[in-house]
């Protein structure tokens, strides 16, 4: 099974529209908010060297923003 780990904010529409294309299909994820969690945070920064969110893990693969071309070909969403 794929494992999704999104890195957001609540007020990030592009979190939003990123868990939004999760959803529609049925991608499981899991969520971590870097406005809550410094331990979030760090992870994120450790991971991608980004501040800005979405930060996307695919299997270890990351992805930086929402990169709905990029998502559907980890994902091999056609």
């Amino acid at each position: 099974m794929t494992k999704v780990t999104i890195y957001t904010t609540p007020s990030c529409v592009y979190c939003k529209m990123s868990k939004a294309f999760f959803k529609e299909h049925n991608i499981k994820y899991e969520e971590k908010d870097v406005s809550l969690s410094d331990q979030s945070r760090q992870e994120m920064l450790d991971k991608s060297g980004q501040m800005g969110v979405p930060v996307i893990a695919i299997d270890g693969t990351i992805v930086v923003g929402f990169d709905k071309a990029r998502l559907s070909e980890l994902l091999h969403i056609n």
